[in-house]
This record gives C-alpha cells, sequence and structure tokens, in this order.
C-alpha cells in the first residue's frame, strides 16, 4: 500500500495569507459619497486639504487616501491653488 503524502501548509504561507487580506481593505471615494464635500472642495477650505496632506506637506496618494481619479486630481490641483497663495506650506521646514 503505497502511503499519501500529508500535505503540509508552512506557518509562514498562512500568515502572509492573513497580512496580505488584512491590509487590502478596500477604501472608498469620500467624495463620490458625499456631494456636500465635493461642493466643498476648494482652495480656501484649509481644514479639508489638510486631510490629504501628510505631517511633511506631501499630498496622499490616492491608494492611501481611497479618492477616485477624477477627484485625487482635483484634490492635488485644489491644494497646489492654496501652496500658490500661501494657505497652506510647501513643507514643514524651510
Amino acid at each position: 500500500m503505497a502511503r499519501k503524502p500529508k500535505l503540509k501548509v508552512s506557518t509562514r504561507l498562512l500568515r502572509k495569507k492573513a497580512r496580505r487580506n488584512s491590509f487590502g481593505s478596500s477604501k472608498h471615494c469620500r467624495f463620490e459619497s458625499n456631494p456636500e464635500l465635493v461642493a466643498s472642495l476648494d482652495y480656501k477650505n484649509v481644514a479639508l486639504l489638510r486631510t490629504f496632506l501628510t505631517e511633511r506637506g506631501k499630498i496622499l496618494p490616492s491608494r492611501i487616501s481611497g479618492n477616485s481619479t477624477f477627484y485625487q486630481r482635483a484634490l492635488a490641483c485644489e491644494i497646489k491653488k492654496a501652496r500658490a497663495m500661501a494657505l497652506l506650506p510647501f513643507s514643514t521646514h524651510h
């Protein structure tokens, strides 16, 4: 009688799968779900724009913020306008 080989799943592979599943949670665009937020997307609304900046003043990528491509581009333009008007800093340290 031939013995069946046991399928052994390594703990390393299980951890890797668990990490991938927990990290890949889908994010939803805040602007598409809230039309009032779209109306307030303006270079003068500094409080809203700051939520999409890192501590160092960089614009958060859409894969982290969850914005759709259309609103990510619009947001980047508004942040750049606010920087040009000196409402937002280009960086934290000068």
